[in-house]
């Protein structure tokens, strides 16, 4: 695999730096996931759960792959042992707090002094300065909220709504990865790692960055419509007569406006008055998505998916998480990987989005149990039989 010899250290928990880490895994980099004693706090997001569901596909999607040693760095034998990790890895991967960081010796100086090639990335909520550094965030908060990127989603006059779990976080461990992979290529120049740093906050701005540049230059920006009034009717969600969703969005100007309207069985409207260019379809968007929704709603989907394919338009089916799944193109982007099991069998489960042809793994090893490596972990940075006794006796490791 493409990373085959880059050592990451990952010192985190939830989804956007152990996303980060599980995506270098999959590209072929060795992860080492170091965990506070009880483990990842996404370890054990199903434990209460009243399901006869077994596993935690959740944690597992952003930790197959990996290692797992269990160092308790309130005590100076974990915080030594994290130390002589980090000595020898080439990145050091973690999200928790700088303070706490400082506190324990694990800081971006103190590690770098040791092993001046270290790339130490960090995950923060709101980034590294102002006077909410140290503030605790999570995706919904500081991605999702503070950046601004729930009130762009609502539309106008609706309440603000939670995102799905993991989006911002997901994002960020793909931002993390290119921050990462830009430092290494770096050192190959200069020999020196560096500190690199991604936030949640960042990130949404970045996200939400075509309207927000909007905003920024002008001052002002539109806010998001409801389906009905839409700015652009042509660009719509619309339903079948057997209750199935799609998209349709036409591309720049006003090209697609005829193609569309034939798709519709209504070539007519293309001459309407209310409809002849698009500003006229801007300032009669309801009732061009009234005729539309006629049009679409007395045809089936399969009529509807033949119409527009063959007129060449910009469409797809909104489809649910079990059409997902089930979907061959969704299988044939290689947006799925498959992940053992542990008993001879394989899970699929959402893949790193970026394919290598000739070099994609046929499937991925299971997460670790927790502390799963520990003591192997501990031999291969030189503790002997005796000193590991020794830290699991004094509760150092686990």
């Amino acid at each position: 695999m493409l990373l085959k010899g880059l050592k990451v250290v990952e010192f985190a928990s939830y989804i956007a730096a152990p996303g980060a880490a599980g995506i270098l895994g999959d590209w072929g980099a060795e992860v080492i996931k170091v965990e506070r004693p009880g483990g990842d706090a996404m370890r054990h997001v199903f434990a209460d759960a009243k399901s006869d569901l077994a596993g935690n596909p959740t944690f597992e999607m952003d930790n197959r792959g990996k290692r797992s040693v269990v160092l308790d760095i309130g005590r100076p034998e974990g915080r030594e042992a994290l130390a002589r990790l980090a000595a020898s890895a080439d990145v050091f991967l973690t999200n928790v707090r700088a303070q706490s960081l400082r506190k324990a010796g694990l800081d971006e100086a103190s590690l770098r002094a040791a092993n001046p090639r270290l790339i130490y990335a960090l995950v923060t909520g709101y980034g590294m300065e102002g006077p909410e550094a140290d503030t605790p965030g999570f995706d919904v908060t500081a991605f999702w909220a503070r950046a601004g990127v729930a009130r762009m989603h609502a539309p106008k006059g609706q309440d603000p709504f939670l995102l799905r779990t993991g989006v911002g976080d997901h994002i960020t461990s793909l931002a993390t990865v290119s921050a990462i992979l830009a430092a290494v290529y770096e050192r190959e120049q200069t020999g020196v790692g560096r500190l690199v740093q991604t936030s949640l906050l960042a990130t949404g701005v970045y996200v939400v960055g075509s309207d927000l540049a909007v905003q920024l230059r002008f001052g002002r920006l539109l806010s998001n419509r409801p389906r009905t009034a839409p700015l652009d009717p042509t660009a719509n969600f619309y339903r079948s007569a057997d209750d199935r969703w799609f998209v349709v969005n036409p591309r720049g100007g006003s090209a697609d406006w005829p193609l569309l309207a034939k798709a519709a069985g209504r070539p007519e409207l293309v001459e309407d008055e209310r409809f002849r260019t698009s500003r006229l379809r801007k300032d009669n968007s309801p009732l061009l998505v009234a005729e539309l929704d006629a049009a679409f709603g007395a045809m089936d989907f399969a009529e509807v998916e033949r119409r527009l394919t063959e007129a060449d338009l910009a469409w797809a089916p909104a489809q649910t998480p079990a059409e997902v799944a089930a979907d061959p193109q969704v299988r044939a982007a290689h947006a799925l990987v498959e992940v053992e099991d542990g008993r001879g069998g394989t899970n699929a489960s959402p893949a790193a989005p970026a394919v290598f042809p000739g070099a994609q793994p046929d499937s991925r090893p299971p997460a670790p149990a927790l502390g799963q490596h520990t003591r192997e972990i501990l031999a291969e940075i030189g503790y002997t039989d005796a000193e590991i006794e020794a830290m699991f006796a004094a509760a150092a490791v686990a």
